[in-house]
């Protein structure tokens, strides 16, 4: 089965409901999904942003991101002192950078939505 590192836009497409969801669950799905451990912390403000913006519809975003959070995802650690390397090269956030790292480790394909990091993932 192939390896995926999911990065928190892709996941919180497919969780939330966004347009984009359903083409990236696809991606996702063949795949053993993996990340580093801040993906939870990311999907969680994700879901604060969004209620803070739709306040009416907290309760909906919270079982979505509880329905999230029973996704089998491995969850990975990085090399920190790499991650920020190569964040100064890549010109990314280390955050972002540390989903980077883990798909090149594993040699895995990177799922994000995020521009900045997919061009970085597509560089050698």
């Amino acid at each position: 089965m192939p390896v995926a590192v999911a990065d928190a836009s892709a996941l919180a497409a497919v969780a939330f409901g966004e347009a984009e969801g359903p083409a990236v669950a696809a991606r996702l799905a063949p795949a053993t999904l993996v990340a580093p451990a801040l993906v939870w912390f990311e999907m969680a403000s994700v879901c604060l942003a969004k209620i803070r913006r739709q306040p009416r519809e907290a309760d909906r975003l919270l079982r979505a991101l509880g329905k999230a959070l029973r996704v089998p995802i491995e969850i990975h650690e990085v090399d920190h002192l790499a991650v920020v390397s190569l964040a100064r090269d890549a010109g990314l956030s280390a955050y972002d950078a540390s989903y980077l790292w883990l798909s090149r480790r594993l040699g895995a394909e990177l799922v994000t939505l995020d521009r900045a990091l997919d061009a970085a993932s597509r560089r050698p």
